[in-house]
Order: C-alpha cells, then sequence, then structure tokens
C-alpha cells in the first residue's frame, strides 16, 4: 500500500491536502508539531477538530513536540522573520526533515502538506517552494495536492501512485475554492484561517521581541504566558503580568513561580497580577497600583491591594494607576500599527 506523512496544522488546508491523498488510497500518517506558538485550542481533546476529523476520514496523527530547537530556529532564523517574528522559511525547512526522518523510519513513500502557491507572501512562491525542498533535503518528494498541478511533477506522480488528474491548481489568498472543495468532502466546522501560528499575530509577535529583548534565553514558561492577560515591562529585568478575565486569572496563578508576587484586591472584583524578575519596592507599587486599576475598585482613591510571596501575605495601600503608567509601561501596539501589520501575513 502507498503510505505518506502529512504535515497537519490543524487548520482547513492541511485537511484538505490529507482528503485528496486519502481518495486516492494512500494511506496517510499526519505529524502534528507542538510548538510554544500554537493557539490554546488546537489538539486540546480527542473531540477537537482536527482529531476528530482524522477518526472519521482514518488517518493516523502524531503529536511532536521540537522543544527548544524551535526556540532557536525563532531566536536566530537562517532565512529571516516575515512581517512579525514569523520564520516561516526556516521553520518548514525544520518540519520537512522532521517528515522525512519518519518518513524513512515508517517506510513511507513521500510528504505531503497542504500549502497553496502564492497564499504567504514569504514562504508559498514557487521558487521559494522549491528552495525549501531542497534546504531540507527532500526534492521531488513533497506533494502539494491543492496546488500539484501548478507544480512540478512529483516523484509520486511519476511512479504512478498518485494521479495528477485528480490533485487541484489552487493559487493565491481566497479562501473560497477550498471552502467549495470542503463543502465537496463533506467537512464542517473548521477553523477559520485568523487561528494559526501566533507568531504571525502583531501583538503577541511585540510582546515576543520585547521578551527576547531583555532576556536571551527566555522559559518555555515565559513564552507561554505572552499568550494571556495584560503585559507591562516595569524595568529591563522586571515584568507585571496581569489577568483580563477568570480563565487567565488561573492560569496566571499556575504559571507563578516560588519567587514571584501575586497581587489582588480581595474584597473587590479583581484580575490576578504577577509580577516576575526583580521585584523592587517601586515594582511592586506599580504593580498594585495597576492591579487596583483594573479592579472594581479602581474609582476609590485609595486601594488596599494584597501580596501574596513566598508563603507570606501583606497588603499595602495605593492609588490605582493612571493613564501615564499605561502609556509608559504597558507591552502593545497601537491598533492602527496592528492592523497595517496584519495586512502584511
Amino acid at each position: 500500500m502507498t503510505k505518506a506523512i502529512a504535515l497537519l496544522s490543524g487548520g482547513l488546508d492541511s485537511t484538505l491536502a490529507i482528503l485528496t491523498a486519502l481518495k486516492q488510497g494512500v494511506k496517510v500518517k499526519a505529524i502534528k508539531f507542538r510548538t510554544p506558538f500554537d493557539p490554546d485550542a488546537a489538539f486540546k481533546d480527542s473531540g477537537s477538530y482536527p482529531l476528530s476529523v482524522a477518526k472519521r476520514f482514518g488517518f493516523e496523527v502524531e503529536l511532536f513536540n521540537p522543544g527548544d530547537r524551535f526556540l532557536d530556529i525563532v531566536k536566530n532564523p537562517k532565512h529571516g522573520y516575515g512581517k512579525n517574528m514569523n520564520p516561516c522559511i526556516d521553520c518548514r525547512i525544520f518540519m520537512l526533515k522532521e517528515a522525512k526522518n519518519l518518513m524513512d523510519t515508517t517506510a513511507s513513500d513521500f510528504i505531503i502538506t497542504g500549502e497553496v502557491l502564492g497564499q504567504r507572501p514569504m514562504s508559498q512562491k514557487r521558487d521559494m517552494l522549491y528552495h525549501i525542498d531542497r534546504e531540507s533535503g527532500v526534492s521531488g518528494l513533497v506533494l502539494r495536492p491543492l496546488s500539484a498541478k501548478l507544480l512540478r511533477i512529483t516523484d509520486p506522480e511519476n511512479r504512478g501512485i498518485v494521479n495528477r488528474e485528480m490533485l487541484y491548481d489552487l493559487r493565491g489568498r481566497s479562501r473560497k475554492p477550498q471552502m467549495a472543495l470542503a463543502r465537496e468532502f463533506g467537512l464542517e466546522g473548521y477553523p477559520s484561517p485568523a487561528g494559526g501560528c501566533l507568531l504571525t499575530e502583531p501583538n503577541y509577535a511585540h510582546r515576543l521581541k520585547d521578551l527576547m529583548t531583555f532576556d536571551s534565553a527566555p522559559s518555555i514558561r515565559d513564552i507561554q504566558m505572552l499568550k494571556i492577560g495584560r503585559h507591562f515591562r516595569f524595568s529591563p529585568s522586571c515584568k507585571i503580568v496581569i489577568g483580563r478575565d477568570e480563565r487567565e486569572n488561573k492560569l496566571i496563578e499556575s504559571l507563578a513561580t516560588e519567587t514571584a508576587c501575586l497581587l489582588k484586591v480581595e474584597e473587590y472584583g479583581s484580575p490576578s497580577t504577577l509580577i516576575t524578575g526583580e521585584i523592587t519596592d517601586d515594582a511592586l507599587k506599580t504593580a498594585a497600583s495597576l492591579s487596583a486599576r483594573y479592579s472594581d475598585a479602581k474609582g476609590l482613591p485609595l486601594v488596599d491591594v494584597s501580596v501574596f510571596t513566598k508563603g507570606i501575605r501583606y497588603s499595602i495601600e495605593v492609588q490605582p494607576a493612571g493613564d501615564d503608567i499605561l502609556k509608559e509601561c504597558r507591552i502593545e501596539l497601537n491598533r492602527k500599527d496592528a492592523d497595517i501589520a496584519q495586512k502584511f501575513i
């Protein structure tokens, strides 16, 4: 039986590419890379969209955690970044190399990806696709079913184990052809294209740039923290993170280390506020004032804020932070800059 390794992002395109191969009788083993930059919802449980589709259509999914090796790519991409912090070319080379290793160990015949010619301005131009294949050592072995008729004939097509006439000629950024194809396959409930890699999201990328500016070796925990809350840079060695709802408050508390400080306004509705790094008296007062600002006590002239650190609880009295502190410390793109950046992704 013909076998293939597929790169599964969890989105519509990669799913359609797999279903196109399955339609030709190819046995597919999909590999999903779990990086710190995945949205939280992806592959959470067996009822998630990608895993439910795999069960329905009969293909296997293996989750793969590349760990610190992927962080090294994000820090120092050979081919540079996209508009934000997305090292798309180096990321693709890394994933294809891992797929090739799995292809060899499972005696599979080729690799499948859901790439669409011209959909991404950095990594999905025709010449760049061929460059990525060469750099990965997989030239001729990568079948891109959604755009195959616009690309060179691949090894599985030459060998007659894949019928080129049953592949497609999609190109560009429009989603309408994929949506029409999804209807043909009976796919429903697939995620929107906005739910992909966080490195392409302008505000997240802005936070990551700040983190890497002040910490050359951030931990996975530090990177996970970038997904949640409001972020403030008090000093090169101190950050403040404030939850926006109950879910984020619980996540912030779970990510707190023994040396961190947690703050709350206990007698009112209040966010959880976390201080990490070098915690000075000034940093503590600023964090407390920010915590008060985002609590239900924000209209009071003075607010008692509880501080929890190293098993000790005490309180300090502060004024809720003014707009000047937010403007000076908050790590966030303004809306105009974020909208401009999003147009280039």
